[in-house]
């Protein structure tokens, strides 16, 4: 009872002493925790802020006509992001075009069909893909694949495509390499890697319930695919695939290395084009400080990171509608 006793007073002690630490300690890390969590919120506040103010003076002078006027002469300080903003957005869809069918095809072999010695270093090598610096990238499609599309993919499109009506406006130009075509193709490869593992964590978190009673009924692998695992988590893919977009519309070195950068629009996938954030490195350095330019560039930064953003958002919302339902 003695022994009872006193070890009942120790435990008692024992709270009694850690009793005050926890008090003190509780809230400093709380408050430590929402510091980090304002310092987020600060951070990109104070982003937004400095891009929309230094992009204002741009803005008052060329009105809203800014966003869609095709005018980039530094000579005559005449400036408009209508170009970049067609190449950002359509660089950007050729590559989701390209990287779509790729990832599904790639999480479909690594979640169904292939073995587990094969599954795993197929999947390490799809991540290292993302590892790879966006310059390397660049200067591999530079050197590499934009002499193989000028030699043998432009040449035979033009001939075979171009002569086709409405069509044909996709495929005519001069054979350069450098466009349009090979942006996308870039940046394919390098967001293939961001939604090819989105998918595979989808695909493999479809019950297994529901695929062997399709199989139970005489369901192919290829039938479970589309009618199960797709349907599944079709809403989760389709964030995933907005991930992607948003991926490739902020990107920069890679893209300002086989895009051509030439500031006017035209319809073809082989003509060069400029992006945002391409326009935004090839130009700031000549940019002096106060003036228009750098004040049109400043806003070129504000249209890109309000084009990112609602893509991301809309991502971020497809994605936890799914996780909740």
């Amino acid at each position: 009872m003695d022994a009872t006793l006193s070890g009942t007073e120790a435990t008692t002690a024992l709270k009694a002493a850690h009793k005050p630490t926890g008090r003190i300690s509780d809230p400093i890390f709380v408050g430590i925790l929402w510091g980090c969590g304002l310092l987020v919120l600060l951070l990109l506040g104070l982003i937004i802020a400095m891009l929309f103010e230094g992009g204002l003076p741009a803005l008052r002078e060329f009105g809203i006509s800014f966003l869609w006027s095709t005018s980039w002469n530094p000579v005559t300080e005449k400036f408009g992001a209508g170009v970049m903003v067609f190449g950002t957005v359509f660089s950007a869809v050729i590559a989701v075009i390209v990287a779509l069918p790729l990832s599904f095809g790639i999480a479909f072999f690594l979640t169904e069909i292939a073995a587990g010695p094969l599954r795993r270093p197929i999947g390490v090598a799809i991540q290292l893909l993302a590892a790879i610096p966006s310059i390397i990238y660049g200067m591999w499609g530079f050197f590499i694949v934009v002499p193989l599309i000028a030699a043998y993919v432009q040449p035979p499109l033009i001939e075979w495509l171009g002569p086709i009506p409405l069509l044909g406006a996709l495929f005519q130009g001069p054979p350069l390499g450098a466009g349009m075509l090979t942006a996308g193709l870039i940046l394919a490869l390098m967001i293939l890697p961001f939604i090819t593992a989105m998918f595979v964590e989808v695909l493999e978190s479809v019950p297994p319930m529901l695929k062997e009673s399709a199989y139970g009924v005489g369901a192919t692998t290829y039938e479970v695919y589309r009618n199960v695992s797709v349907p599944y988590g079709r809403t989760a893919m389709v964030g995933a695939v907005m991930l992607g977009l948003g991926r490739a519309l902020g990107e920069t070195m890679a893209v300002t290395f086989v895009i051509g950068n030439a500031t006017r629009m035209s319809a073809s996938l082989f003509a060069p084009g400029a992006t945002i954030a391409s326009t935004i490195a090839n130009e700031f350095p000549e940019a002096s400080i106060g003036s228009l330019k750098l004040q049109s560039l400043m806003q070129l930064g504000f249209i890109l990171f309000v084009i990112s953003f609602i893509v991301l958002a809309l991502s971020r919302m497809l994605v936890r509608s799914k996780l909740e339902g």
